[in-house]
């Protein structure tokens, strides 16, 4: 007999969709529609004039295609250092090759604030590179000033060149070694072999990569605030435009990113739809690393390792370095001229100083756990509530899982401006009741925009669950509350505990979202770092960066011992 996945009773799959259709109308559906709505309205009447102000502006347009051009550059160039470090690191062995691979994934544990910030410590116009090299060569001028467009190409290429590392390698992984070991018996270069064979089988992993890419570029905001110089980038108008109070045309822009963020997930996504590529799902044995015969070329391949290495450690022995340093000890010298201990004693014994860390963990947690217990309705819903069509309709699956998708490719400012304008103030949703000032404004903010990160780790593991176990479980008189609680929850508990720590500790450090709706009550590390660089207390806000990196680690290191758990 065939097997098939148990469905739900019928009652269960509508008390299932409406638990999921409340935090989608709550969340997505009805500040997102509003927005949209608001933007087309002036004076209680529908109108384009919003969109024809603001594009009529020549700040705004110079904005968007800044936006645009950045993120294109981004990725060309984060292709260009990941897809060779993949291969490098998955094709071949050399000495220190486990080390290097894991220094490669290195930047990945920086928010995006706290890798800004050690970056203007290493390179900026007085950092320690430019004080080290004025010094040496006794120039009167700092040799580079860290503005403009080059210094944001550099950061963003540093800071999100692992999305196509770790994507590209999961992709050869995959790959069934006998394919090009054919396609060299049949006659073909190597060359040919990786235009016609390797590059079909990963062109899904790199789309995802650039798509990733792309959209995070789109969203950046530390970086341009802080060494953008002259170059206007659509999130830094926005924002600016909440500053002033022009709520209109903040509101505008927001629907600009959000289209402009959805068209490339449209496009990257139809243009992989008319594309038919090789399967990559392994079928046979994955292609063993080789060897380098070459003496120069092993040491080449050594070489250039360490200096990856180096360039990707430098940052963050920057940072800890001035983390120790004395206030107002570094000025022009190349390195802080005193160090102490009472940086991390004011952060931790402040209390003051110290809440930050009980908000971040605090308001991190609680996101990560709703987006836990959340996803096992999303995904049971998805995988067992077929017989909800009764009621829904077909189309009600495709449409909740783009719905669930949503938040993941709005980013940070469009989430949190929506849910600050309509949550604002008396809302047709919440009555009376205002979320924005409260507590748990940036709780809900982090769930919304990092649940979609649990949804997709959470229904991996379901997928890989094979469905006779439940349905021997059921035969042997348990019920569905007992199959959930010793068959199902078991196995895929590593996969959404992965996945949970994942949004938990990419929330830890989230600053976009937080200098927008953010209020005294919750103050988050990352507002902590940048209240410290405001008044340029550099130590504390180093150290705040390291405290910051040193739970992120302990987090991912937890979630990848999870993940192979899983595996």
């Amino acid at each position: 007999m065939k097997n098939q996945i148990r469905l739900l009773h019928p009652w269960q799959s509508v008390a299932l969709f409406l638990i999921t259709a409340v935090v989608l109308l709550y969340g997505v559906i009805y500040p997102n529609l509003s927005v949209v709505i608001n933007s087309f309205q002036r004076d209680g009447a529908w109108t384009l004039a919003n969109y024809r102000e603001i594009l009529s502006q020549q700040v705004v347009l110079e904005s968007i295609v800044s936006s645009l051009g950045l993120a294109i550059a981004t990725v060309f160039f984060c292709a260009l250092v990941g897809v060779p470090l993949a291969f490098l690191f998955e094709r071949f062995t050399f000495p220190g090759r486990r080390i290097f691979a894991a220094l490669a994934a290195l930047p990945l544990v920086l928010p995006p604030l706290v890798g800004t910030v050690a970056f203007i410590f290493l390179a900026g116009e007085t950092g320690i590179l430019a004080h080290g090299i004025q010094t040496l060569f006794g120039l009167q001028n700092p040799p580079w000033r860290l503005r403009g467009w080059p210094a944001l190409i550099i950061f963003h290429t540093y800071t999100m060149y692992p999305f196509f590392y770790v994507l590209t390698g999961a992709g050869l992984r995959r790959i069934d070694a006998s394919l090009a070991e054919a396609a060299r018996s049949l006659g073909a270069s190597k060359i040919t072999v990786l235009r016609r064979v390797l590059l079909p089988q990963l062109t899904p992993s790199l789309l995802a990569a650039a798509l990733l890419t792309f959209m995070t570029s789109m969203a950046s905001f530390s970086a341009p605030l802080l060494f953008g110089g002259d170059v206007r980038m659509l999130t830094l108008e926005i924002f600016r435009a909440r500053q002033r109070g022009d709520f209109t045309i903040a509101i505008t822009e927001t629907v600009i990113l959000a289209v402009i963020s959805l068209g490339a997930l449209v496009f990257f996504q139809r243009y992989e739809g008319t594309r038919r590529f090789a399967a990559a799902a392994m079928k046979g044995a994955p292609r063993r690393r080789a060897s380098i015969a070459s003496g120069t070329a092993r040491a080449l391949a050594t070489i250039l390792a360490i200096f990856f290495a180096i360039v990707l450690v430098l940052p963050v022995a920057t940072l800890f370095l001035v983390s120790f340093a004395q206030e107002g000890s570094w000025t022009t010298q190349t390195f802080p001229s005193a160090y102490t201990l009472a940086n991390y004693r004011r952060i931790f014994g402040d209390p003051w100083a110290a809440e930050v860390f009980f908000n971040s963990v605090t308001m991190s947690a609680i996101a990560a756990v709703a987006a836990f217990l959340w996803s096992f309705a999303v995904v049971t819903l998805l995988r067992r509530g077929r017989n909800t069509q009764k009621f829904f309709g077909e189309g009600w699956r495709p449409l909740l899982s783009l719905l669930v998708l949503v938040p993941s490719v709005l980013r940070g400012t469009v989430v949190a401006v929506s849910v600050a304008e309509e949550y604002g103030g008396p809302s047709l949703l919440l009555g009376l009741f205002v979320l924005v000032g409260t507590f748990w404004i940036l709780p809900v903010v982090y769930f919304l925009r990092f649940m979609p990160l649990v949804v997709r780790a959470l229904q991996a593991s379901m997928e890989q669950l094979d469905p006779t176990l439940e349905e021997a479980a059921g035969s042997l008189g348990a019920r569905a509350w007992q199959r959930f609680l010793r068959v199902t929850l078991p196995l895929v508990w590593p996969g959404a505990v992965a996945g949970t720590l994942l949004a938990f500790v990419i929330a830890l450090g989230e600053y976009v979202a937080s200098v927008l709706v953010f209020v005294p009550a919750n103050r988050p590390i990352s507002i902590a770092i940048a209240s410290e660089l405001r008044d340029f207390n550099l130590g504390a806000a180093a150290a705040y960066g390291v405290v910051l990196i040193v739970i992120i680690s302990i987090s991912m290191a937890v979630a990848g011992r999870l993940e192979r758990l899983r595996g």
